[in-house]
């Protein structure tokens, strides 16, 4: 049982990260996300959380997710950006893989698009640092997630990712134990509409 009432640890930063550095980290949900923003905060980082899922279905599942973000970062005072819902170019994207498992290729297409909005708009924005949440979830393959945080970042020079295992030091349970106590609505599918179907 994780107790809530202690602190959590702050993470191992990176050498060349500083202290107070500001960090874009994308999130996929309120649950994956809450233990990792919570950490970041212990680590004297600035987080700014960016919401890009253009695979989540249907639309009302896409805003029920968005809003339990939305409603931690105000808590925490955390800034929060609302990026497109453009779901006609991930399906543009994924286009040919519908039949692939989990973990497959349409999830490296899938993961590939996200980070790529990611990097760019760290780019855009003055972001040296980004991560994502998505690799904290035991059903995903962090190394699989890790490449395409690592690939689109390389498209910019000075911007890294940062690809720390979230779930050292009982991430994922703090996460959950957090995601409890703070009620956020729990999906029971990863996301797109080929992994609603498995469900």
């Amino acid at each position: 049982m994780i107790d809530l009432s202690v602190p959590p640890v702050p993470y191992e930063l990176p050498q060349s990260m500083e202290a107070g550095a500001r960090l874009l980290l994308h999130v996929c949900c309120a649950p994956c996300s809450c233990a990792i923003i919570e950490g970041l905060l212990a680590s004297g980082l600035a987080p700014t959380l960016f919401f890009y899922n253009p695979n989540i279905h249907p639309r009302e599942e896409y805003e029920r997710r968005k809003a339990e973000v939305v409603r931690f970062a105000a808590k925490l005072d955390v800034p929060f950006v609302d990026a497109d819902y453009d779901t006609d170019a991930w399906l543009a994207r994924v286009k040919g893989l519908e039949q692939e498992p989990e973990r497959g290729r349409r999830c490296d297409a899938c993961f590939a698009m996200r980070m790529e909005r990611t990097a760019l708009y760290a780019h855009e924005n003055g972001f040296a640092w980004m991560a994502t949440s998505l690799s904290i979830s035991r059903h995903k393959d962090q190394a699989q997630v890790h490449k395409a945080g690592l690939a689109a970042a390389a498209h910019h020079p000075e911007v890294t990712f940062w690809d720390y295992n979230w779930r050292r030091c009982g991430g994922a349970d703090r996460g959950a134990a957090l995601a409890k106590e703070e009620a956020f609505y729990r999906q029971t599918y990863c996301g797109c509409v080929y992994s609603q179907r498995k469900v």
